[in-house]
């Protein structure tokens, strides 16, 4: 195929060559609506339908009735095509994988309910985990009818929220038989469910849609019992060995404890309890003494003592000052008494005064002014009569 054209009513406009020719060709939509995979520039196929003429431009053009992928079923291309697609939407990523219980309380089975897949699968499932309550969701596996019914019970039982676990699957058969679980609407409805999902479709060497998409795959409906609960026999097994182990490690512990307790009967707490009485009483008399130093009557006698000798010791300060004080005060008065001008009046000495101010020379004053002349025991009005001014 080359100059692949999809016109927007449906039709397929192309052209069909190899390495020596060429001829252009056209699949009417109500044809291409059949074909369930997408052509491509580069895919070889083969197809069905009639050679005529073109009159507009002459030309020889192929009218094609089906199509298929040279080699390949239309069935494979389609699958390989979703395969495709859904993986690079991250339908298969295993990150978006749910874990599956370990000790499911209730299982699903989605799958025929005459087939021989559900009877083996619920033979498993009690014969090795009988405490896992089994309900089987009848679904249409096979047929034109079967993808729309697989999505409905995949959302009735997580709408129902019964069980830990879905297992989904049915037998072997053809790629048309498993078809099915190669829909796209299946896939999601698997991507969507909140309850971790066991895909066990065909056998071993069948892949499906689903087994991508799913938790979990397993390679036949009964291996998907067996993935879906622990085995009863491997459990008890596993209990059995505990209970060995946690015997033998009791053993073990009894065994330390006893010795530790011989160890104990032995040591001199028991031997010669008094040794633990005296180790006591010495440690009570050093804690008397102890509590005897700091008694607060001892600190408060011993805080009286240390009070007085503060307080002697501030008196015997204060009288030391005040004598200081006294000595260096008689020094000054003796001082000031020697500078006291009364003291030199007392030998006979006098100051003269005119109008309050002390006079220093004759200068100061006329015959006839008022003076006045202060001496030791007194004051003298008098008027100047006469002045001789001296050497």
């Amino acid at each position: 195929i080359s100059n692949f054209k999809r016109h927007s009513r449906g039709h397929f406009y192309f052209t069909l060559k190899d390495d020596h020719s060429q001829i252009s060709a056209i699949m009417f939509a109500s044809s291409a609506k059949n074909i369930v995979f997408r052509p491509e520039d580069g895919m070889s196929v083969l197809v069905e339908g009639s050679i005529s003429v073109y009159e507009t431009s002459g030309n020889y053009q192929i009218y094609c009735d089906s199509m298929t992928e040279d080699g390949l079923g239309n069935l494979h291309v389609a699958y390989e095509q979703l395969k495709k697609k859904l993986e690079n939407e991250g339908l298969f990523d295993p990150a978006h994988k749910q874990k599956i219980p370990k000790f499911p309380k209730a299982i699903a089975v989605l799958t025929s309910p005459t087939g021989a897949a559900v009877r083996d699968v619920i033979h498993i499932i009690n014969r090795r985990y009988p405490l896992a309550k089994v309900i089987v969701y009848p679904t249409l596996v096979q047929g034109e009818y079967a993808k729309d019914d697989i999505v409905s019970k995949l959302k009735q039982a997580n709408k129902d929220q019964l069980v830990d676990v879905i297992i989904l699957g049915r037998g072997g058969g053809s790629i048309e038989d498993l078809w099915p679980f190669n829909e796209e609407e299946v896939a999601y409805a698997i991507f969507q469910s909140k309850i971790p999902i066991i895909s066990s479709v065909g056998h071993e060497t069948d892949f499906t849609i689903s087994d991508f998409v799913a938790d979990l795959r397993a390679p036949t409906p009964s291996g998907g019992a067996e993935i879906a609960v622990p085995d009863q026999v491997e459990l008890l097994s596993y209990i059995d060995q505990l209970l060995r182990q946690s015997k033998t490690r009791l053993q073990t512990i009894l065994r330390q404890k006893q010795q530790r307790l011989s160890v104990v009967q032995h040591s001199y707490v028991f031997t010669d309890p008094m040794r633990i009485t005296e180790r006591s009483s010495r440690k009570l008399d050093l804690l008397s003494e102890k509590l005897e130093r700091l008694k607060p009557t001892n600190r408060i006698m011993q805080s009286k003592q240390q009070v007085l000798a503060l307080h002697q010791k501030l008196n015997a300060a204060i009288d030391k000052l005040y004598r200081q004080k006294e000595t260096a005060f008689s020094l000054t008065i003796n001082s000031l008494q020697m500078l006291n001008p009364l003291a030199i009046m007392a030998k006979g000495y006098s100051v003269a005064k005119k109008d309050q101010i002390v006079i220093k020379s004759i200068s100061q004053v006329e015959v006839d002014d008022t003076i006045q002349i202060q001496i030791n025991d007194g004051i003298l009005h008098t008027i100047v009569t006469k002045k001789e001014k001296g050497e």
